[in-house]
């Protein structure tokens, strides 16, 4: 090979990187800051509750945001909070002839409350507008923890989860190489069990922002973990170190800034937002919401959506170590063979050492038969 040769590869993987990087950033400030720069209410489930007056204020709703609200009409004020709690809206209107109560649940997200707040405020201008003020009162039905009253804790620790979810697999995969898969998974499992403790103990036992159900708590921030890590980890067994990089894109990436973790699903794009919820970070978002504030309602989907991660995250593994393609089970032959080879070659090397003794031996004992006693 000439000398220009590595000169020229080195300036070719100069030239990439000073393209690739660029744009690589640019893609990842882009997926953080335009779901962000978009959050406006998009079919947002919202309450009114029936009265003389109610149809007047689902049309100045539908005519001030159109599109903005799936709105659901209530009986009485208890079944709106009852559907509050029940994660079925994210709040209620309660219009009467010569008011407006706003029902908010600020623990779903301090974002929306405050929101919906704002649209009753509007309705009352307009109102009196038209020359019949009301007064307006508002009630937080489901309020965030005392500690922790604007939500900040949930959605500041999803990310560094998410990280160190892709380090722990990183790690049990990669750097200590745990085999069989069994094992791996069984690792993978009791990590994160430990490690979803530790998180708990620091969010609720000393900040205090996860007040409810605190086993279904711990359990949930132990599966949001064991469904990102275990799906790093398979991408690991199934493409290598490689797998690596493209865990942290579909989860740091993509799933924190598509989670809605810090307004509400329902208040980014469309597409963005039905991504988000099939991805373990804002699955994770939900469920921690519902388990610590709203007494285990409304997880199922979220279940769902972890579960399945965990699955695929396991069975990836599995093939990843048991089949041809995976980059485990070549590695862990790579890794076999040479010693197998060794092993052939220390017996050859024997073998031939013990038959050249043999003829050495054997050619002494015949020249001294020879010899004069």
């Amino acid at each position: 090979m000439s000398p220009a040769a590595p000169v020229g590869r080195k300036t070719l993987l100069i030239l990439v990187s000073a393209i690739a990087l660029p744009v690589i950033v640019a893609l990842a400030v882009l997926a953080f800051a335009w779901p962000a720069a978009r959050i406006a209410p998009r079919d947002l489930p919202l309450g009114v509750v029936e009265s003389s007056v109610s149809e007047k204020t689902v049309l100045a709703l539908e005519q001030a945001e159109p599109g903005a609200f799936t709105i659901t009409l209530y009986g009485t004020d208890t079944a709106a909070r009852d559907a509050m709690e029940n994660r079925e809206v994210y709040g209620a209107l309660e219009p009467t002839a010569s008011g407006l109560t706003v029902l908010t649940a600020s623990a779903a997200s301090p974002t929306v409350a405050q929101l919906i707040v704002q649209v009753g405020d509007t309705l009352a201008e307009k109102s009196a507008a038209h020359g019949t003020p009301l007064t307006v009162t508002s009630t937080d039905v489901v309020p965030s923890s005392s500690k922790d009253p604007r939500g900040i804790v949930i959605s500041s620790a999803l990310l560094p989860m998410t990280i160190c979810s892709t380090i722990i697999a990183s790690a049990i995969a990669i750097l200590v190489g745990i085999r069989p898969a069994w094992r791996q998974v069984l690792t993978l499992a009791v990590v994160c069990s430990l490690t979803a403790l530790s998180a708990y103990l620091i969010a609720q036992g000393y900040l205090g922002a996860l007040p409810g159900r605190h086993l279904e708590t711990w359990a949930a921030l132990a599966l949001t973990m064991f469904a990102m890590s275990s799906t790093v980890a398979g991408f690991v067994a199934l493409f290598g170190p490689r797998g690596m990089g493209l865990g942290a894109v579909l989860l740091v990436f993509l799933g924190n800034p598509f989670s809605g973790v810090t307004s509400a699903p329902e208040l980014l794009p469309k597409v963005v937002s039905e991504i988000g919820q099939l991805l373990p970070p804002g699955a994770a978002a939900s469920l921690l919401r519902d388990t610590a504030y709203f007494d285990g309602h409304g997880p199922v989907a979220h279940l769902a959506v972890l579960i399945g991660w965990s699955l695929f995250g396991i069975v990836a593994i599995g093939i990843g170590h048991h089949s041809f393609i995976g980059h485990a089970a070549r590695s862990t032959r790579g890794s076999h063979s040479p010693s197998v080879k060794l092993d052939e070659h220390v017996s050859e090397s024997v073998l031939e050492e013990r038959n050249a003794y043999v003829e050495q031996h054997s050619f002494v004992a015949e020249g001294s038969s020879g010899l004069p006693r």
